[in-house]
């Protein structure tokens, strides 16, 4: 156990794993953890030794979002907002990862559980997952604003303001129907299945998917021609790198590539 129930690894394959361990409040979030949450993506992101990231949680939940007997310590006319606008490691931890991140997400990811993982890149469900995006049931909008930015650009606007405006929860199965989830297993492979798509990229450039990650996401809050602007300054740099080279050069002498990134 790490300090507030946040543990943090990496494997020798250069795949890191965050679990958020709290089962006995289904994970959910206090000041503190959230500080060690933040602080471990934060961690991960500047690794050399992560190629790729799992966030999941311990016990059959996700997150099941904000400790409620934590936040009451603080009366709400008197609680500040968690960082600046402008501070989106603060808020969007997750998307200001320069990794690829993948979320394991088993049983309840509810509240900031929830947005937690519409800031992963790629979401591994088991069936038995349930997300929630519960704020107007506490009178809160969503807290990180990934509900009100990212969700609609993910299901949809309608669909998300469905779950925003009702708080129910999105089962499993409709997650992968709609395209929320990208794969959905049973409770006991959800590990092996997000270890095999995190190793499904470790066959390709750091370098690329950083610049890829940050196109994409960027890309949503970008007009076309700022879009491209960066596309081709991002493109310029990875002609010139190390890591377009040594592709090259694996694919000529037939060989896997040994890439670093640079």
């Amino acid at each position: 156990m790490t300090a507030h129930h946040i543990r943090y690894s990496v494997d020798d394959d250069g795949v890191g794993l965050i679990t958020i361990d709290r089962p006995e409040k289904r994970n959910a979030m206090t000041y503190a953890m959230l500080a060690a949450f933040i602080e471990a993506v934060g961690k991960a992101g500047e690794d050399d030794l992560v190629r790729v990231l799992i966030i999941t949680g311990s016990g059959g939940s996700f997150c099941a979002g904000t400790d409620l007997a934590d936040l009451a310590t603080i009366p709400g006319e008197t609680r500040g907002v968690r960082g600046r606008a402008d501070q989106h490691s603060v808020w969007w931890p997750i998307v200001a990862c320069p990794k690829p991140v993948i979320g394991a997400i088993d049983g309840y990811a509810v509240g900031m559980g929830a947005e937690f993982t519409s800031q992963c890149d790629v979401r591994i469900v088991s069936d038995r997952a349930r997300f929630a995006w519960n704020f107007a049931h506490r009178g809160l909008v969503p807290d990180t604003g990934a509900g009100s930015w990212l969700l609609p650009r993910l299901i949809g606007p309608s669909r998300a303001l469905r779950l925003l405006y009702s708080g129910a929860f999105l089962e499993a199965a409709e997650a992968k129907e709609i395209g929320y989830a990208n794969q959905l297993v049973a409770p006991e492979a959800l590990m092996d299945a997000a270890y095999a798509e995190a190793r499904g990229y470790l066959t390709s450039s750091p370098f690329s998917l950083r610049h890829m990650k940050n196109l994409v996401w960027r890309g949503l809050e970008r007009d076309v021609a700022t879009h491209m602007e960066a596309h081709v300054a991002a493109l310029s740099a990875a002609f010139k790198s190390a890591d377009h080279k040594e592709g090259v050069a694996a694919f000529l002498e037939r060989r896997p590539a040994k890439f670093t990134g640079a």
